[in-house]
């Protein structure tokens, strides 16, 4: 049993956390030292010299993996200020190009390495069957197996292919929830069957594309016991059997479906006592407000240290920490052999364009500023705050008017607004019933000409609508485009 020092560089070896700042604090520098697995990411490490943060990262450490959540479209940490500027998965599950996907996670992994980083965690590989889902949506490819498959493994060889890791997620599936497990545990109602036909073939496509990494889903099913997938052995112990032989990423273990069952030590302690190898500990803003001003610290230091007492007690396995610590060193070695790729034409705009899908008689549009009447739901933790610069981009210097569709206040208002010059409404859930789609009910009646652009999910509405599946910077500029040709 390693004593000591030997024992906490062991544990570090497994742990991925978030820190706060853009230049490296004190505890992160010692715990680098001492064998850390390296860092993740947020929109708040950004703010400075990303490639000169990364270089100390790796002066430090040289073994270091920096992974950050750079999927394109709706999620960004790059382009947080401004908006992405790369397809997300839904418009490329519209447009069902591999080549484009190839493409655009080869230029998601180059913008990656770019600055210094080493693993994309993404492709997003959940089939989207739940229309309600208020965490994946508009990240997935889509709802069609088939059509999930085979663009999470042309994303996997684009990423790669750049010379960083993939991090295909969420494993064994995200798209059937309708509760984001940043704030509850989700759970599913599928048969294992179903989830075996529908939910798992993506991954197992990403194994075959040679993906080096899987993140787990906090979801449980009633077939799997109580346990949410992250901490079940039964679910893990699939990827093994399905020929996975990378290293198995849990999703962050400060979001509530963790958190409040059984805190970050104790979900630390069963995700490694599970299979899971790389512990991802989450963003230390997360708890706004109530964030500590050494929350990072704190955060990592109760999953090192409930990991080093579960070893001393028994509790967890010394040998399952060994094997996970090496599994995390072969892909930090492999990754930091990259040849990373080089520039190359990328068109990101086209590949917008040929998502867009336009219902309707469109009317006459002037490129002149434009009332953007704004009912989208607020952004989710998974999606930074970049979602408003999609009615930036489309007001093109307009007025802006956000309302709260679920309560109704100020619709009338807006549709008045509405019927008096050039006007759109925003919007990302207009399925029958939804807040979103009483709202716009309201405002055509008396605009009934206006414009709604959809950046989620696409569903049928009456009147004229404009779908573009992303709410990103370059799916904004695309609806706007495709208004301006009518």
């Amino acid at each position: 049993m390693p004593q000591g020092d030997e024992l906490t560089r062991l544990v570090n070896g497994v742990l991925w956390p978030g820190f706060l700042g853009s230049e490296v604090p004190s505890w992160l520098g010692s715990a680098l030292d001492d064998g850390l697995a390296g860092v993740v990411y947020f929109a708040q490490n950004l703010d400075g010299d990303t490639a000169a943060l990364s270089a100390e990262i790796h002066r430090r450490a040289p073994l270091a993996m920096i992974g950050i959540d750079e999927e394109g479209g709706s999620v960004t940490r790059l382009e947080t200020g401004t908006g992405s500027t790369v397809p997300g998965a839904a418009q490329l599950g519209v447009v069902d190009d591999v080549d484009a996907t190839e493409a655009t996670g080869y230029e998601i992994g180059r913008r990656v390495d770019r600055i210094g980083a080493d693993v994309v965690i993404g492709p997003v590989a959940d089939v989207n069957t739940d229309p309600r889902n208020p965490v994946i949506g508009v990240r997935a490819f889509g709802d069609s197996t088939d059509l999930v498959s085979r663009h999470t493994a042309a994303a996997v060889r684009g990423i790669q292919r750049a010379g960083v890791a993939a991090c295909a997620k969420h494993y064994p599936g995200h798209g059937d929830t309708h509760t984001d497990s940043h704030h509850d545990l989700p759970a599913l109602t599928l048969t294992q069957d179903e989830i075996e036909e529908q939910h798992l073939p993506p991954f197992t496509a990403a194994i075959r594309a040679g993906v080096l990494s899987i993140m787990t889903a906090h979801i449980c099913a009633p077939h799997w016991g109580d346990l949410p997938a992250t901490l079940n052995p039964d679910v893990l112990s699939r990827l093994r059997a399905d020929g996975f032989d990378g290293v198995i990423v849990t999703d962050a273990l400060d979001m509530a479906a963790v958190r409040e069952l059984f805190g970050i030590g104790g979900g630390a302690v069963r995700a490694l006592a599970a299979g899971a190898d790389l512990l991802c500990i989450g963003n230390p803003t997360n708890p706004g407000a109530a964030m500590l001003p050494d929350q990072d610290e704190r955060d990592y230091l109760v999953a090192r240290d409930a990991i080093v007492a579960a070893i001393r007690s028994g509790e967890l396995a010394l040998e399952r920490v060994e094997d996970a610590a090496r599994r995390v060193a072969r892909m930090a070695g492999a990754v930091r052999r990259r040849s990373a790729g080089t520039d190359a034409p990328f068109d990101a705009e086209a590949i917008a364009d040929r998502a867009v899908r336009v219902q309707g008689d469109l009317p006459a549009f002037a490129d002149e500023p434009t009332t953007v009447i704004d009912l989208r739901r607020a952004s989710s933790l998974a999606v930074d705050s970049a979602a408003s610069h999609v009615a930036l981009a489309l007001a093109a210097g307009g007025e802006i008017i956000r309302l709260d569709a679920a309560s109704g206040v100020g619709v009338d208002a807006a549709a008045r607004r509405a019927a008096d010059g050039q006007s759109i409404v925003l919007v990302d859930r207009v399925d029958p019933g939804s807040p979103q789609r009483a709202a716009l009910d309201d405002i055509r009646a008396t605009a009934p000409a206006i414009v709604a652009v959809n950046v989620g999910l696409p569903a049928d509405a009456a009147g004229a609508v404009v779908s573009s599946p992303a709410a990103s910077l370059l799916a904004a500029r695309a609806a706007r485009r495709a208004l301006l040709r009518n």
